[in-house]
């Protein structure tokens, strides 16, 4: 059975999306992931959305949630990945581990940055979640 991890950020615009994208497309045989934003933007960042494409990361049903939205998933993992997320992240029912690791927001940022953080997640952020639920 799959493990369900969380990517937990402000907006769920960019890089909440791209965690979760990198992990289904990478890890997708153990775990399976969502994304959410604590403040949702309600919209996917276009170059986070485009680079995903790119990298062939994009699935259809990727979109700015709130975190209402998945408060009675039983998660085995939160990642969150900004530190506004970390301060404000909310109780979920279901006693779960939270983990922390931080990255720049690329928005409003040269396009190549969007490719900087993505590989930045890639990196940082697989080999614990592997370690954790695979």
């Amino acid at each position: 059975m799959k493990k369900n991890v969380l990517v937990l950020c402000t907006g769920n615009s960019c890089r909440s999306i791209m965690g979760e994208a990198l992990i289904n497309a990478k890890l997708g045989s153990c775990v399976e992931a969502q994304s959410s934003g604590v403040k949702a933007s309600g919209a996917v960042n276009p170059h986070a959305e485009t680079l995903l494409k790119k990298k062939g990361y994009w699935r259809n049903e990727y979109h700015s949630k709130v975190i209402e939205t998945v408060l009675d998933t039983a998660f085995d993992l939160i990642i969150t990945v900004c530190d506004h997320a970390k301060e404000t992240c909310p109780m979920f029912p279901k006693a779960v581990k939270t983990i922390h690791v931080s990255f720049d927001d690329p928005s409003d940022k040269a396009e190549e940055e969007y490719e900087i953080t993505l590989n930045l997640i890639e990196k940082e952020l697989l080999p614990i979640v592997k370690e954790e639920l695979c």
